[in-house]
């Protein structure tokens, strides 16, 4: 199971999240290309940050919500979707290029994530914008309990599917994070790895009334600005071997 963290959402003279302590480490970088957070100068850092430590690369698009930081959903179009994904992945692409990086897969971020999780329109979408792509990235979504029927989709078109569940965020019954505005979303350091590892030692996580739930997973995410996940970063990697 890889390591993953959604990193370079700093904007400007604003600062979000501990990358350089992140870092060293993780496996996968997702890294902001500058519609929720991230900009230019930001987004060529944290490449080269990446590529100090030898971290994959990923994409992390969203809706365009600098304000928002990207939770509030859009009411946008396939079209519209398939056309903001290929702007912002192509602007990472081509920055890790300079860099003789390579852009490995695609992790939508925040509302444009929750929204490929839960409405099929948008999933195919997001789809389409990955199979259109001049070359074959993976899509990262979420593990739940449905994961087979995504793949089974993704498998139509040629694009390849990473399963991420999240070590810092609570799930309920029907597999989904809880919403970060109810209470014990967001998991404390104890309860974060005590969730890690339930993962690697069962394949599954506790919803938040109790009920044990399977999920298959390829990846692992700590988010950049979830502090406490950030200062248990290391302990993570280690129960992950």
């Amino acid at each position: 199971m890889k390591l993953n963290c959604d990193l370079g959402e700093s904007f400007g003279a604003w600062t979000m999240g501990l990358d350089s302590e992140v870092m060293p480490h993780i496996d996968q970088a997702n890294i902001a290309c500058g519609f929720h957070a991230g900009d230019p100068l930001v987004m060529q850092n944290t490449l080269a940050l990446a590529k100090k430590y030898q971290v994959s690369i990923g994409a992390h698009p969203s809706y365009p919500d600098l304000v928002g930081f990207g939770r509030r959903s859009m009411m946008c179009s396939p079209a519209e979707i398939i056309a903001l994904i290929h702007y912002q992945v192509a602007a990472l692409d081509g920055m890790a290029n300079t860099q003789g990086l390579t852009l490995e897969y695609v992790k939508p971020h925040g509302a444009l994530y929750n929204d490929m999780m839960s409405k099929p329109d948008v999933f195919n979408a997001v789809l389409t914008a990955l199979a259109q792509y001049p070359r074959k990235l993976a899509l990262m979504i979420q593990a739940t309990p449905e994961i087979n029927h995504y793949k089974a989709q993704a498998k139509k078109v040629g694009v390849m599917l990473y399963s991420e569940a999240f070590a810092d965020r609570c799930y309920d019954d029907e597999g989904k994070l809880l919403a970060r505005s109810k209470t014990g979303a967001m998991l404390n350091k104890v309860a974060m790895l005590a969730q890690v590892k339930q993962l690697v030692e069962q394949g599954s996580v506790t919803t938040l009334s109790g009920k044990i739930l399977a999920l298959q997973v390829d990846s692992l995410c700590v988010h950049g600005d979830n502090s406490a996940g950030v200062q248990a970063i290391s302990d993570i990697k280690a129960l992950l071997g």
